[in-house]
């Protein structure tokens, strides 16, 4: 029972800093959007069991960071809403990158690997599709290079996605399995 509490209180202490990072004022904020978000939900598929708190933690941790970016938008803080048009689209993405995590064995580095891989890839893929059908951003045409040359305007987001998984993949998967192991933080020396 300590362990389960420890793990339940780990749960929410990640969702609120993962809520406080997508606030942070980082020089070229946009790149750095939903760092942790995407982790989140390959982390929590594959952890948790019941699969309603695998969905709702990372949407809890976006609503979080939301809520704290509209609030900085609201009294001039920041230039980025924490609302906007198309929101809902990245919620539904990243509720379906926790079913990825279903079918990660988080004991086994091949399959978190993979999972880091593919969670960014995905959304990527499909996020950057739908911002293309809509013509949200910089309203590319309709037409196969279009499609091409939206994909191309967010590579830079693509490697960001990446990067922030590799930080943010490592910390949670790698922490939870110190954290079960049963082995002391106190051996660990800094």
């Amino acid at each position: 029972m300590k362990r389960d509490n420890q793990v339940i209180t780990i749960f929410a202490i990640l969702i609120v800093v993962s809520g406080i990072y997508k606030v942070i004022p980082f020089e070229d904020r946009p790149i750095w959007l939903g760092g942790p978000q995407l982790a989140i939900a390959i982390f929590a598929g594959s952890i948790i069991k019941d699969r309603k708190w695998a969905f709702a933690i990372p949407i809890f941790s976006m609503l979080i960071g939301d809520l704290l970016m509209e609030g900085l938008f609201s009294i001039g803080a920041t230039s980025y809403q924490g609302f906007y048009k198309g929101q809902l689209l990245n919620y539904a993405l990243i509720a379906m990158l926790t079913v990825i995590g279903f079918f990660i064995n988080h004991r086994k580095v091949s399959n978190i690997i993979g999972g880091m891989i593919a969670a960014p890839t995905l959304y990527f893929i499909l996020s950057n599709f739908a911002v293309w059908v809509s013509g949200g951003g910089l309203h590319r045409p309709k037409t196969t290079a279009g499609l091409l040359q939206c994909y191309g305007d967010a590579i830079p987001f693509y490697g960001s996605s990446l990067l922030t998984m590799a930080v943010f993949g490592t910390v949670l998967f790698g922490g939870y399995n110190l954290i079960t192991s049963g082995k002391s933080l106190k051996g660990i020396k800094a």
